[in-house]
């Protein structure tokens, strides 16, 4: 794509600045499709960088490509020329560093085979050290000098073409094309004879302009191994808690589009235990979200079945159960508040303490509408008399329940509030007579409303906070439903100041 400077240079290539790379690589997606986007059966978490985001990504980079490149020394040059009058002369430039890169313009583009960066319009300055040695028949002995000399490298072009393919649910990063071209360079002497002006500009320019391009050539080239070599290390599979793991593969090869960039995960839960959980889930439709405002830099969509394979695998675990013992109304879970509503409870078993043995029957059903999140459980209750350090059950009833989560952004948080939207019972068995689902409705209500559902809102309200990788964290963000997706759609911004001047960039990454 960009060859090097004709100044004395050999056609080898080189690349751009190793952080610029580094950090945008997880945006630099493979397909062989173009603006047509990919059905990933598979796939029920999807990240969507936009143009917005990539560009964000793009002139963070660049500065960090900078702190990461200046200073640098280049090798010395050596070279030994004929001057007229003067005859020959050994001229030495040593301690070749970079001082400061500048960038004019900039631009990451979406193309055919990948992610296209592009840096133009770049300007280098250095500075060096110049010594010779020269010997004439006039002067035998030979005379030589040494001074500094400033050197500005301008025009700088820099591009690359990558690539990432899916390699068995990891992703292999690929280079294509990359290219270094130094447009002018310019050197000024501080002392020196008036001949080593001429000997610098035609007999080392071109020395010179090599060396800048290879200087970034090799960073690049040992980021893009080091990063390569990291991709491949990324874990499959992320332990959530004592119970699951959550498939964090990647699914096929990521879609470009013109606008965006498509990366999709496999995000269903799995079980720690050898019990396997049958798991048969199924995308759907594609994702359809109408937004209005300003686009954001990333998109997160969370499949429904990603909540569901978390319900089964929490089911499976036997995690779904809970003894009951203390209510606000505490009165309840003693028999002596049920004499007159269940005479053989209290005849049976006289001030007896009671509470409550609940559990989930099967797996509950997480539904995404386009205005909430719904969800379907059916509670088993057992009712038990504790007397003489005995555990006695003496009824079950069954209770349906339907209830809605609405899910916000508070500040750095991710929180919700759930409501209760119905819920039904009915008598399993009783070994204190025939029940009557009136007597009960005002004890399992009461609980419900005053036990379960607060404690629920109140874990609810605490929330998850809002990721922050390395510094960075999502601002402006905000949440959107469309059957049978969630979406968290935000802007990106560096947070944490102070981590990357305690973290070398390669840790950073």
């Amino acid at each position: 794509m960009f060859t090097k400077s004709s100044q004395g240079s050999t056609p080898e290539k080189s690349m751009a600045p190793t952080i610029l790379f580094l950090l945008l690589s997880p945006l630099f997606i493979s397909t062989n499709i173009v603006g047509l986007k990919q059905h990933h059966d598979d796939g029920f978490i999807s990240v969507v960088i936009s143009d917005k985001g990539l560009d964000f990504a793009k002139d963070f980079l660049i500065e960090q490509a900078i702190a990461s490149i200046v200073p640098s020394q280049l090798p010395d040059i050596e070279k030994k020329v004929k001057v007229p009058l003067v005859g020959k002369a050994q001229v030495i430039l040593s301690e070749i560093t970079i001082k400061d890169i500048q960038i004019n313009t900039s631009s990451v583009k979406i193309g055919e085979l990948g992610i296209v960066l592009v840096v133009s319009g770049a300007t280098a300055d250095l500075t060096m050290n110049w010594r010779y040695t020269a010997r004439t028949s006039l002067v035998p002995i030979g005379i030589s000098d040494s001074g500094k000399a400033t050197v500005k490298a301008e025009d700088l072009q820099v591009g690359l073409t990558v690539n990432l393919k899916n390699q068995e649910g990891t992703l292999k990063l690929i280079l294509l094309d990359y290219g270094c071209h130094v447009g002018d360079l310019s050197i000024k002497l501080s002392g020196g004879a008036a001949w080593l002006y001429q000997v610098l500009v035609d007999a080392f320019e071109g020395n010179i302009a090599s060396a800048v391009e290879e200087a970034i050539s090799k960073k690049i080239r040992e980021g893009i191994a080091q990063f390569d070599t990291l991709l491949q290390s990324l874990p499959k599979m992320v332990s959530f808690d004592k119970t699951s793991f959550l498939n964090v593969s990647f699914v096929d090869n990521p879609v470009l589009t013109n606008s965006s960039i498509e990366l999709e995960i496999n995000g269903l839960f799995t079980g720690r235990s050898k019990v396997l959980v049958p798991q048969t889930y199924y995308r759907g439709s594609e994702i359809s979200v109408p937004r209005g405002g300003s686009p954001r830099m990333i998109e997160i969509s969370v499949h429904e079945n990603v909540l569901n394979s978390a319900s089964s695998v929490y089911f499976t675990a036997d995690s779904m159960q809970w003894i009951v013992d203390e209510i606000p109304d505490q009165a309840l879970l003693n028999t002596a508040e049920w004499r007159f509503i269940v005479p053989q409870l209290y005849k049976q078993y006289p001030n007896a303490d009671m509470n409550l043995n609940v559990s989930v029957s099967s797996a509950p059903v997480i539904q995404v509408t386009d205005q909430d999140v719904k969800g379907s459980i059916i509670l088993v209750i057992v009712i038990n008399v504790l007397e003489a350090g005995e555990v006695i059950p003496v009824a079950c009833i069954s209770v349906n329940i339907s209830a809605s989560v609405d899910v916000e952004i508070a500040r750095s948080n991710i929180v919700g509030r759930l409501e209760l939207d119905k819920f039904s019972i009915y008598l399993k068995w009783s070994k204190i007579g025939k029940l009557h689902i009136q007597t009960i409705q005002s004890l399992v209500s009461n609980v419900l409303k005053t036990v379960l559902i607060p404690f629920l809102n109140s874990e609810l309200k605490k929330g998850i906070t809002l990721p922050m990788v390395n510094g960075f964290g999502l601002e402006n963000a905000g949440i959107l439903y469309a059957q049978p997706w969630i979406m968290v759609y935000s802007d990106v911004a560096f947070l944490n100041h102070s981590y990357l001047t305690q973290n070398p960039s390669y840790d950073a990454l």
